[in-house]
């Protein structure tokens, strides 16, 4: 086998997906190509989903099997249907789509691979579900919800890859800007936000806070000229 073959399953051989800074390859939305095309089937999409290495994005799959948006949106309803009740899940992270376990195989799958799943301490676990309930969000919006730094959190959510960067924002300085991964969604037994448990009221209230860097960028304005800064959004006390 050459080093550029792909390893898996018996059948067709499968082109490796381009990176997501890779241009995507031209195809024929008729399936000329000899791509499926808009007849792709279910089962064709789960096989490609399964031989990836990383998330695909809708725009991938588009690009890769030939189908247009409309079918890609429909086959992936259909085989997160299909899959709800099976050893295997759709996840679906905004515009990026992976297979992963079900939940409640979980501790089954640790005890063959023979590890638990790393725990996380209070401060991180708050910082996540500041991220889960508020994406995007910066580092500075984080650290006014919850009146401590994060650096430290944030750090091990990314390297957990719990947490992903999913831009900046045009916001002075071009913080980062961050939100929850497709791993998040398999670790918590979700197979997309909307599985997220709606929080009371208090907690939108809180979690509902002004953009943080917009209200540091006029605290530095009016520090500039000589008036007092703005407490905008700034709130009492710490982590609860």
């Amino acid at each position: 086998m050459s080093e550029a073959a792909t390893p898996g399953p018996v059948g067709a051989a499968v082109e490796p997906a381009p990176g997501p800074d890779q241009p995507l390859p031209e195809r024929a939305p008729d399936g000329g190509d000899g791509l499926p095309g808009d007849a792709l089937s279910d089962a064709q999409l789960e096989a490609l989903l399964f031989v990836a290495e990383r998330p695909l994005t809708r725009r991938e799959l588009a690009a890769i099997t030939g189908a247009s948006a409309d079918v890609i949106d429909a086959r992936l309803g259909d085989l997160q249907v299909g899959l709800a009740t099976r050893g295997i899940r759709l996840l679906l992270d905004a515009e990026r789509v992976a297979l992963g376990t079900a939940p409640e195989a979980g501790r089954l799958i640790g005890r063959y691979v023979g590890r638990d799943p790393a725990r996380l301490s209070p401060a991180t676990l708050e910082t996540l579900a500041i991220v889960a309930y508020r994406q995007p969000a910066t580092k500075s919006t984080i650290e006014r919800i919850r009146g401590v730094d994060a650096d430290y959190a944030i750090r091990t959510l990314v390297h957990r890859r719990l947490v992903v960067e999913l831009g900046r924002s045009d916001a002075p300085g071009r913080p980062i800007l961050y939100g929850t991964g497709v791993e998040f969604l398999e670790r918590f037994g979700l197979t997309s936000l909307d599985d997220l448990p709606v929080v009371d009221a208090a907690v939108a209230q809180r979690l509902a806070v002004p953009e943080a860097d917009a209200v540091d960028a006029q605290d530095a304005l009016d520090a500039a000229e000589g008036a007092p800064a703005s407490d905008a959004g700034l709130l009492d006390g710490g982590p609860r």
